[in-house]
């Protein structure tokens, strides 16, 4: 997988849009506070601000974080996955926070929901991790990026330093989705991945578990936001 130059093209787009996007942002907060401090204060704030987003704010990014790592347990797998999810919502937040893209959360938020249902059932499907599960992966990303725009707009961010606290925020996001794999690795991944029974006695039960959680998040966003 790590040689497929997807991963190359997906990391291009996103370094193109860094440099294209507009710097004339409108989501940015005038706070005095926020303003005086240093860019290098800006970043750990926003960083710190990613992190919680995540762990332990974000437990549906949690949940769907999970259902990539228990299909394929291996560290290097599931970090490409990883990243190539950080890359497409960092694309999508980006973009809405430029107010190039935007999409109301009643249709944003069952999607996601949908997202970690469909990937967790995919758990229970198959027991190969397929070559288009990076594709799948990507394209929710760009979904989740939406998502993550709404909790960003509504914190803002600093006019003067609008950008450095946009990338910030999305590395504290990665940090966060990188603390929830190596957690499921220490703790079930390096020592039972192998053993016959860990896709009956973990991969299938948590999957499932995952799925009936994630139907339940669809249908209160879909009819009960």
């Amino acid at each position: 997988m790590m040689k497929n130059p997807l991963y190359k093209n997906l990391l291009l787009v996103f370094l193109l849009l860094c440099i294209f996007i507009p710097f004339s942002a409108h989501a940015h907060v005038d706070d005095p506070a926020l303003e005086k401090l240093s860019r290098t204060d800006i970043f750990f704030v926003y960083l710190q601000l990613g992190f919680k987003h995540i762990i332990p704010l974000g437990f549906d990014h949690i949940l769907f974080i999970l259902s990539l790592f228990l299909l394929s347990p291996k560290l290097k797998t599931i970090i490409w996955q990883a990243t190539a999810f950080t890359v497409a919502h960092s694309i999508t937040l980006g973009l809405a926070m430029y107010d190039m893209v935007s999409a109301p959360p009643h249709i944003i938020e069952p999607i996601i929901a949908l997202s970690i249902m469909f990937v967790a059932l995919e758990n229970v499907i198959t027991d190969k991790l397929k070559p288009t599960r990076i594709l799948i992966v990507f394209a929710f990303g760009l979904v989740h990026g939406l998502g993550f725009a709404g909790v960003l707009k509504d914190l803002g961010l600093p006019k003067r330093e609008f950008f450095n606290a946009l990338i910030s925020f999305n590395v504290g996001v990665e940090l966060g989705q990188l603390a929830i794999i190596l957690a499921a690795w220490f703790l079930f991944g390096k020592w039972f991945n192998q053993k016959p029974w860990y896709r009956s006695h973990i991969v299938n039960p948590l999957s499932i578990l995952i799925a009936i959680i994630a139907l339940y998040w669809t249908i209160e966003r879909a009819f009960f936001p």
